[in-house]
């Protein structure tokens, strides 16, 4: 990661640290939520929101500890980098990974339904705040690269991306929840996020490799991080 100027560095943690606190109560909104309905992609939504939040505090303590201590050797740095590139990765793996598995696992014997309005809020909430931190960590990295950065970049555009999914899904089961095409939404809209997620997980993984064994190399540039 490069040397970041005292605004910048400032500027970074305290997106992180917003990033942190809104994402805390994701988990027990999403919860809550789980309860009030019987939706396949709502209790998809809740594990993928608790596994994330756990990867973005690694990325933020992470982060923090690099910019604060500025002697410590590059290689160290870099293995820092990884593994915050990686704990990415597997947040978003075990995401798709219980998504799909709970998807097939309701294929018999399940009706959407209950209240789904709460979770719709949330979605709908999260769609627009997941893509706001999208947009600014894209325009960090633009103005300076960093690995970490960057990794959040591919995190929260993943985020918005099933935020999106949700709403459609959601939306449906409450207008036709009776439909046989409500059930089919539902459990198509986890299906369609777990392979994403999945599909997020296999490039998140890769760049970071790629980053890390770019670094004993010597500087990587922009155009070999994008690939």
């Amino acid at each position: 990661m490069n040397s970041f100027t005292s605004e910048q560095s400032a500027s970074r943690e305290n997106t992180f640290l917003m990033a942190l606190l809104l994402s805390m109560w994701g988990p027990l909104a999403t919860g809550f939520a789980v309860i009030m309905s019987n939706s396949t992609t709502q209790l998809s939504d809740f594990i993928r929101r608790s596994v994330e939040l756990i990867a973005l505090f690694v990325s933020w303590w992470l982060f923090r500890y690099i910019n604060r201590n500025k002697d410590i050797s590059r290689l160290k740095k870099a293995k820092m980098e990884l593994i915050t590139g990686i704990s990415v990765s597997v947040a978003l793996f075990s995401s798709g990974l219980i998504m799909l598995i709970l998807a097939f696992s309701r294929t018999t014997d399940f009706e959407p339904g209950g209240n789904v309005y709460p979770g719709l809020v949330i979605a709908v909430l999260g769609l627009i705040t997941n893509t706001w931190f999208w947009r600014r960590y894209t325009k960090l990295n633009l103005e300076q690269y960093s690995s970490i950065i960057d990794s959040q970049s591919q995190l929260y555009r993943a985020k918005a991306f099933v935020d999106l999914c949700v709403i459609v899904a959601l939306a449906t089961v409450s207008i036709i929840p009776a439909h046989p095409v409500a059930w089919y939404t539902d459990l198509l809209g986890s299906v369609i996020l777990a392979f994403y997620l999945l599909w997020s997980s296999f490039r998140a993984a890769q760049k970071a490799l790629l980053i890390f064994s770019a670094s004993g190399r010597g500087n990587i540039s922009r155009d070999e991080c994008q690939k």
